[in-house]
């Protein structure tokens, strides 16, 4: 139960990350979304949504050192982070869904839809054979993280391609179950829902932030790595966050700053066409994954999840802050994930 003294959404955070919570609600600038009141006193949608943005950064820190390292250099500074974004990226079959798991973002949108996302643009990724959207909340534009879900066409590829692709990801599971789709369809409706139900669905959608497949085989791997890295990177990583974002005044001088503390930041910064958007990144962490080889499960080195930064400026058309991506940009920091 919710002592009357406790934030609403502090408490979510706690009901799955203990005693981990507080340095993380402390570390990450969402008060004004964790604290929100649903008018009839429930978990409004808001408050989830920081709630699952603030588990999602902390396991992204569990994963990917270098972040820690960024975050806790930060907080010794006195500064907060300002969560910008999240990314993952998901498969899309030209027909069909991945197994069980809904095709490409359709098994987000049934998620973040509910919970006050909306499409805010879509960035062809050609290069890459992908397409990307961002997610941004309707009530709390600026101060919810938004979520960069990319899709990867597997139809892009050539046959030998979309068959090791069907063999990685065709026994993909759904994670969401009744319990958990019942709390989604409620805040779809009502825009809230009571705490104890928020409690019980809230590890289970956190869940489908992770791989829904079995270990890949070793051959396919190579084969999908061949073709694409990001497929590649899907086939061990899953949908879990391939990085999160801060927002900083100055990416220049903080990627300097960082590089000269030793840390392994990429040496371009990536300017969007407009100007206003500018961002780099730290190289992906290198992670032990295991795959099938034959009768046996073998274990190999590749890239993790990484970490980035960001910087965006006004927008003099709208006199808001300028919370698009660019298409160019978001290619040249997918490529964190080739260089571990």
């Amino acid at each position: 139960m919710l002592d009357d003294h406790q934030i609403i959404g502090e408490a979510l955070v706690a009901s799955m990350l203990g005693a981990r919570a507080a340095a993380v609600i402390a570390a990450i600038d969402l008060d004004g979304a964790l604290a929100h009141r649903a008018p009839r006193g429930g978990v409004s949608r808001i408050c989830f949504a920081a709630a699952l943005n603030a588990i999602l950064f902390d396991d992204i820190l569990v994963r990917v050192p270098t972040g820690a390292a960024f975050v806790a250099d930060q907080r010794a500074r006195g500064e907060r982070i300002r969560f910008d974004h999240g990314a993952l990226r998901t498969v899309r079959f030209p027909a069909g869904g991945t197994g069980a798991l809904p095709a490409g973002q359709d098994a987000f949108a049934r998620i973040l839809g509910p919970l006050g996302y909306h499409v805010a643009g879509t960035y062809p990724l050609p290069r890459l054979k992908m397409t990307g959207r961002a997610w941004a909340h309707r009530d709390m534009p600026e101060g919810l993280p938004q979520f960069f879900v990319s899709e990867l066409h597997v139809e892009r590829f050539d046959p030998a391609f979309a068959m090791a692709a069907q063999r990685v990801f065709h026994a993909s599971r759904d994670p969401l179950d009744a319990t958990a789709k019942a709390v989604l369809a409620r805040f779809e409706r009502d825009g809230e829902v009571p705490f104890d139900a928020a409690v019980a669905a809230l590890p289970v959608i956190v869940s489908a932030f992770d791989r829904q497949h079995p270990a890949p085989a070793l051959d396919d791997y190579a084969l999908l790595l061949d073709r694409s890295d990001e497929a590649a990177w899907i086939a061990t990583e899953g949908n879990a966050f391939n990085h999160a974002t801060s927002r900083v005044p100055d990416v220049a001088a903080e990627a300097e700053r960082q590089r000269a503390a030793g840390l392994p930041v990429k040496e371009r910064v990536e300017v969007s066409q407009t100007g206003r958007v500018r961002q780099t990144a730290f190289r992906a962490d290198p992670v032990v994954r295991t795959f099938r080889d034959g009768n046996d499960m073998v274990a190999r080195t590749v890239p993790g999840s990484f970490y980035e930064i960001i910087a965006r400026d006004v927008d003099p058309a709208t006199g808001r802050l300028d919370l698009s991506f660019d298409s160019g940009n978001a290619t040249g920091i997918f490529a964190m994930t080739r260089a571990a």
